[in-house]
């Protein structure tokens, strides 16, 4: 065989293993290549989806976190006015009860040093005319006299 007849030959089986693979091996790999493209298309797709969803998502709970911090504060200053406005109510009660107290202790007070002056009135007249009798009994004598006063001054 020459060497032209060869080349001419392994040029054909050549030619027909090039039409063998592109007519049978080659459509099943390009197809599973394809499909292959459009499962990673479809991947990276969702993955984008995935990424637009959860930055929407953030957005929401950003939104709602901002609302539930607004309306904490609101309903914590709203509880501190109510504290507040209890404070100065129980605050105004306890003044008024104090000055009831107060007007009630002075009014006791008033009445029992209304007694003890009517006691010590009493008293003092009872002993004046005891210290009257016993002047009367004795004789009428100066000394005598400034002595009983002394003893009664003693007594008072």
């Amino acid at each position: 065989m020459s060497i032209n007849a060869t080349f001419f030959a392994q040029l054909t089986v050549l030619f027909l293993l090039v039409l063998f693979t592109m007519k049978f091996v080659w459509p099943p790999i390009v197809a599973a290549l394809d499909e292959r493209a459009l499962k990673i298309k479809a991947g990276l797709d969702a993955a984008d989806n995935a990424k637009l969803e959860l930055a929407a998502a953030n957005k929401r709970v950003e939104s709602e976190l901002a609302a539930s911090r607004g309306d904490a504060a609101a309903r914590l200053a709203d509880a501190e006015r109510r504290a507040q406005q209890t404070i100065e109510e129980a605050k105004a009660r306890a003044s008024e009860e104090g000055a009831k107290i107060v007007a009630a202790a002075k009014a006791e007070a008033e009445a029992q040093s209304v007694q003890v002056r009517e006691a010590l009135r009493e008293q003092v007249a009872s002993l004046a005319v005891k210290g009257a009798e016993q002047i009367l009994r004795r004789e009428v004598n100066a000394s005598v006299h400034a002595d009983l006063l002394g003893q009664l001054k003693k007594e008072l």
